[in-house]
């Protein structure tokens, strides 16, 4: 018991609040979730900031205080979809299949995932449009190092496949990192047209014609075309 003429230290019965650090993260992360969601609501055009400040209800102001830009907004956006598809990766991989079984399923998850989140594939394109050099000046350090992170984790279920079908001589392939690369940024591309089912083609010479095709016609197309450059190697 303290005496009378003292009092209680507050500090020690009182639940310690959160450090500046904490709470910063926390915030961090609600504008991350608002962002999501708007993105998989409306697409990554019509995801502005005002409504991602709105969405979290704080000012516009305080989110660059997060973060540097929308760039950085966008690629720690695009983290949290790639550790998701990482475990969609997964969840496909067949181990005890053959390289090319494996390679074809998880080439199918990727492109299920893409077509089913078309804001990942958005936010994807939208920062490999920019040079290197230039995203590097303009996202933080540290959100670089998660996106290579995430990345990296991703595009190594690719590579493990594709090493696994080079010691069985399925695939003949001399860089399996190069492919996995290569593979990543042509099925973002594939997933666009996939979206917008239109093939256009020359029916006589300067007279070009525009036919549909299914978003399912364009992923086996990716998948064939994947397993086929493993398969034969680069020329």
């Amino acid at each position: 018991m303290p005496a009378e003429d003292e009092q209680p230290d507050d500090r020690t019965e009182r639940p310690a609040r959160p450090g500046a650090a904490a709470r910063r993260r926390e915030r961090s992360a609600e504008i991350l979730a608002a962002t999501r969601a708007l993105f998989d609501a409306r697409g990554v055009r019509d995801g502005r900031i005002e409504d991602i400040a709105k969405a979290v209800g704080i000012n516009r102001a305080i989110i660059y205080r997060h973060f540097s830009g929308k760039e950085e907004l966008f690629a720690l956006t695009l983290v949290g979809y790639l550790d998701e598809l990482v475990e969609e990766l997964r969840a496909a991989d067949t181990p005890d299949g053959s390289p090319t079984e494996r390679l074809r399923a998880i080439s199918t998850a990727f492109l299920d995932f893409g077509e089913h989140y078309p804001a990942f594939v958005d936010c994807a394109l939208s920062l490999l449009r920019r040079p290197g050099d230039e995203l590097m000046r303009e996202v933080n350090e540290g959100a670089m190092l998660q996106l290579g992170r995430s990345l990296a984790r991703c595009l190594h279920m690719l590579v493990v496949v594709i090493e696994a079908g080079v010691e069985t001589g399925e695939f003949h392939v001399d860089n399996p990192d190069l492919l996995a690369n290569v593979l990543y940024t042509q099925a973002l591309g594939g997933l666009q047209l996939a979206r917008l089912r239109l093939l256009v083609r020359e029916a006589d010479p300067d007279v070009p014609v525009v036919a549909t095709l299914s978003a399912d016609e364009v992923k086996r197309y990716l998948v064939a075309a994947g397993i086929a450059v493993a398969t034969r190697g680069a020329p």
